[in-house]
């Protein structure tokens, strides 16, 4: 195994590339090999060469030098120069669907954190309105594209060249859901019905109206209701038809975590430890997904950490169930999940760096 594989952030200033860079720096097989950072600057900071990254978020520095990289101007040029194996794109969609072919036809690896290549259904694509949507080259890429969920598609991410890292409501409802759907428990035709939570950082780093502070502080609002782009993405993961859920995602006034609670019908009763047994032998081997015997988890339990917690509650009767699913939507709704990929992907133990 290769201790020396050279990384590069591309959007080391959003709120997942910091937390991306900070995992990285202090990755056990990259010590001394620190990743490329580069972006897009304005012509001040390109002509000093970039900006340290001591400016751009303090908090990473560290006494083994990290306070001497910078984030410097992107070009091919110097992620070839630097010998880049594995490129992270925390990037807007439309840059990714417009950097991948580039970096493939060089040889690097993708690790993709936007939503430019996480849907393989054209109708569901639909919702982002790509430029490129339909071309020859755009169209064989994304049949290349490997969804990034190490619990469900593990084998493939380990030979993939582009990893599509999933959206972070995703990641919680999918590995709350796909378990009890694969196993023919739920009842899906009497419908799913998913209520998710989101501190703001989901919502990006540019300011806007509706994450402002007055907004959002003392505040709880419902958006995207029926359209949010995460939809496609849990019908082509969990395999459902189009009626058989109704997403919910809502603001939470705090900076970090999602907490998506279900609701499901089962085809017939189940027990508790039917259900559990069901949950572990389907996450026998996820590290990163932590089940509660008792209880329900909360994002408290989960803020600036690099796991999934899933727990539940059984209606009396055994034939309903309320599953709480809670993630940091920065680490395993992002950037930890983008380092679990890459640990998979070079053969390594998919938690290293993570715990």
């Amino acid at each position: 195994m290769n201790n020396a594989v050279q990384t590069a952030v591309i959007g080391v200033t959003g709120y997942a590339g910091a937390e991306l860079a900070r995992l990285l720096l202090r990755h056990p097989r990259l010590k001394g090999t620190p990743p490329v950072f580069a972006g897009r600057l304005d012509a001040r900071d390109a002509e000093r060469g970039g900006v340290p990254l001591a400016e751009i978020h303090p908090e990473l520095v560290d006494s083994k030098g990290s306070g001497n990289l910078r984030h410097q101007p992107f070009s091919w040029e110097l992620l070839t120069d630097r010998d880049v194996q594995t490129l992270f794109l925390a990037t807007p969609h439309e840059q990714s669907r417009q950097w991948v072919p580039e970096a493939l036809k060089r040889g690097m690896r993708v690790i993709d954190l936007s939503g430019a290549w996480r849907l393989n259904e054209a109708a569901n694509r639909s919702i982002y309105a790509f430029e490129d949507e339909g071309s020859a080259q755009s169209l064989k890429i994304q049949d290349e594209a490997v969804y990034g969920m190490p619990e469900l598609h593990r084998a493939d991410i380990a030979q993939a060249r582009l990893v599509a890292n999933p959206g972070c409501y995703a990641t919680s409802v999918i590995l709350a859901l796909r378990p009890l759907v694969a196993g023919g428990l739920v009842d899906v035709e009497a419908g799913i019905v998913v209520d998710s939570k989101s501190g703001v950082s989901g919502a990006g780093k540019a300011p806007t109206s509706k994450t402002h502070f007055m907004y959002a502080a003392d505040n709880l609002s419902a958006y995207g209701v029926f359209g949010h782009r995460h939809m496609g993405e849990l019908l082509e993961q969990i395999d459902l038809p189009g009626d058989a859920i109704v997403f919910t995602p809502h603001l939470l006034p705090i900076p970090r975590g999602i907490l998506s609670t279900i609701y499901v019908r089962f085809k017939k009763p189940q027990t508790r430890e039917e259900l559990m047994h069901t949950y572990k032998t389907f996450f026998a081997h996820s590290p990163m997904v932590r089940l509660h015997e008792n209880g329900l988890p909360q994002i408290l339990h989960v803020a600036r950490t690099s796991y999934a917690d899933i727990g539940f509650q059984l209606s009396s009767d055994g034939r309903r169930a309320v599953i709480v699913s809670c993630l940091d939507n920065l680490l395993k709704g992002a950037a930890s999940q983008a380092v679990q990929n890459f640990n998979v992907m070079h053969g390594w133990n998919e938690q290293e760096g993570l715990e």
